[in-house]
């Protein structure tokens, strides 16, 4: 009746192969990183046309957020997977994980474009990652649930989105504990400033 049909998936066949290529390359140990960065020097259009960054790659594993963790890769589309909130003290939106009963988990297979056998070997990467890291995890964790005012919201530092790059314009953010980089640089190697400033 003249309305748009919402909803409706297909495999665009060159796209398949970047998911595929992202799987692989993080499956045979590759940074989320250093696969962003690949992506962007070959012209790689990212979601929504964007460039690619790390985050965009790994996600968050439980929230099934990142092209490594989402399953509809391997034929399986879930909804409700979280909920949206208002925060009020900020103002902001925040999401939530829903309790895995309330996941609502749909079988596509023929939008399956992921073997079971990559999307293992990206599991078994991913559990290595975290093993190697669960000490550092598990100290931040600590630290921020000990620290009431870290409780209440994210620490900004000093100079944040006040310091932007001299080559692409782009804000330097914090890295490590007292050093400033270009963001751009950092996520997805879309700016060739290597500098960072203390």
């Amino acid at each position: 009746e003249g309305e748009a049909i919402r909803g409706e998936r297909r495999i665009i066949k060159t796209e398949a192969e970047v998911v595929r290529r992202i799987f692989r390359d993080f499956a045979s140990g590759v940074a989320p990183r250093a696969i962003a960065k690949a992506l962007n020097d070959a012209s790689v259009p990212g979601p929504s046309g964007r460039l690619w960054n790390d985050t965009t790659i790994r996600g968050h594993a439980k929230r099934g957020t990142g092209i490594v963790n989402n399953e509809l890769y391997v034929g399986r589309l879930v909804w409700n997977r979280q909920r949206y909130l208002k925060d009020p003290s900020p103002g902001r939106r925040v999401s939530r994980l829903n309790a895995e009963s309330e996941w609502i988990v749909t079988e596509v297979p023929e939008l399956r474009i992921v073997d079971d056998a990559l999307w293992q070997a990206v599991r078994a990467r991913q559990t290595e990652i975290t093993e190697t890291h669960a000490d550092l995890i598990e100290a931040v964790r600590e630290h921020h649930a000990g620290n009431r005012f870290n409780r209440l919201h994210r620490p900004k530092a000093l100079f944040s989105g006040l310091i932007f790059c001299g080559s692409c314009g782009g804000p330097y953010s914090i890295r490590g504990q007292d050093r400033y980089a270009c963001s751009a640089h950092v996520t997805n190697g879309s700016c060739d400033n290597k500098a960072s400033i203390p």
